[in-house]
């Protein structure tokens, strides 16, 4: 069985992983659980998984989660706060460590598996958006995979198997559109949260579902590809396919072009980054090309995307920026889903802030230097947000 750990445990990663692991007894042991503070569904999964130790990031929350397994035989290690993750991450004879921690908050725990010589399932884009030019170097020094495990990346990861090394010539990103594809961008303006949280083809976490919507999440996933495969910004490509059956594809230099096909389920890249390089027989539905019908195509329109093309500008800018976009971004979201901003004042805020930061961006950031960017970008984003409540108009620059 390989011994795996989970960070974000109670999430939408997290419980699909718990989902696979159950389904595949003889495969996978769980050692390690962490999570924000659902303390609920932690005692719950530590119940019926029995690991070694678990973490809840909310410290207030550890004397419920103590009280919750009280009556358990052979309780985990219990720990709490940001070090109890990161203790998570790191411990005991874990092989793979799955991050599907939301956000920056993943790129401490994150390194500290990969120094403690954890394979990597990598569900936690903002690990290479953000910590890149940190994280990259690290795992090179301890030899241990960075494998994807969200359904773009582990499609290009896929349909890599066997490609010569210089036979890539492009990346093909394919994006649902999300819950704003088939709305004018005239009506925008008036988006409530509960509009772009009703996502056409997936189920998701809010944070994710948003960038969504604001197509933030492919603009991201660019500078992730970027970093997990090697390809200049310029041989990455974004399309729209609604039906989200291809799930990325990439061109070879003779011109072919190899896509991974399957149903709208994350279950499958994430079986994939823990079983790699095996391939377990599941009894989930196959893919019915007939009941399929069709796939459509078509090129996203960057009036109603404008995060696409930020992620892009941050993206070959290098540095520190894409982390000071990332945090931004972060920042931007969470005030649009507690009501405090408008749709499109999210990719107003970021602009803001991308372009303040500009002048000041660190070419070659260490891992200080991008904790302190993360730390700016979110003051600065409510900052921008308090002037623009005051009146000031916040520029848009291009």
């Amino acid at each position: 069985m390989k011994p795996i750990s989970i960070l974000g445990s109670t999430g939408s990663i997290g419980t699909q992983t718990l989902a696979i692991a159950e389904q595949y007894p003889d495969q996978f042991r769980i050692v390690g659980l962490a999570t924000g503070r659902n303390v609920e569904l932690l005692a719950s999964q530590i119940q019926q998984f029995q690991p070694e130790i678990a973490a809840i990031r909310d410290q207030s929350q550890l004397p419920l989660l103590r009280e919750a397994i009280a009556h358990l035989d052979h309780p985990p290690q219990l720990l709490s706060g940001d070090a109890g993750v990161v203790e998570v991450a790191r411990y005991g004879d874990a092989e793979s460590v799955v991050t599907g921690i939301v956000g920056c908050a993943g790129l401490l725990p994150t390194l500290a598996a990969i120094e403690a010589g954890k394979d990597i399932a990598l569900a936690n884009k903002e690990t290479l958006i953000a910590g890149g030019p940190v994280v990259l170097p690290l795992v090179a020094k301890h030899g241990v995979k960075l494998l994807p495990a969200d359904s773009e990346h582990s499609a290009i990861f896929q349909c890599l198997q066997g490609v010569p090394e210089q036979g890539l010539r492009k990346i093909i990103l394919t994006a649902s559109g999300g819950s704003f594809r088939d709305w004018p961008v005239e009506k925008l303006a008036t988006a409530k949260v509960a509009d772009a949280l009703k996502h056409p083809n997936w189920t998701m976490g809010q944070k994710i579902t948003i960038d969504s919507a604001t197509l933030m999440n492919k603009g991201l996933e660019v500078i992730e590809a970027h970093y997990l495969f090697g390809v200049d910004y310029d041989a990455i490509e974004i399309v729209i396919h609604p039906q989200s059956i291809i799930h990325s594809l990439i061109e070879l230099q003779d011109t072919s072009v190899l896509a991974q096909l399957g149903w709208a389920d994350m279950r499958l890249p994430l079986l994939y980054a823990l079983s790699y390089p095996d391939r377990l027989c599941t009894d989930w539905p196959t893919l019915d090309l007939v009941k399929v019908g069709s796939l459509t195509f078509r090129e996203p329109d960057h009036q109603k995307y404008p995060c696409m093309d930020l992620a892009y500008a941050a993206g070959r800018a290098g540095g520190a920026l894409p982390a000071v976009l990332n945090a931004a971004n972060e920042q931007a979201v969470a005030l649009f889903l507690q009501e405090r901003i408008g749709f499109l004042d999210i990719p107003r805020l970021i602009t803001a802030v991308c372009d303040r930061y500009h002048n000041r961006n660190i070419p070659q950031p260490t891992l200080d230097d991008i904790l302190e960017a993360d730390r700016w970008a979110r003051q600065a984003v409510l900052e921008a947000d308090t002037k623009q409540a005051q009146g000031d108009r916040v520029v848009s620059l291009r």
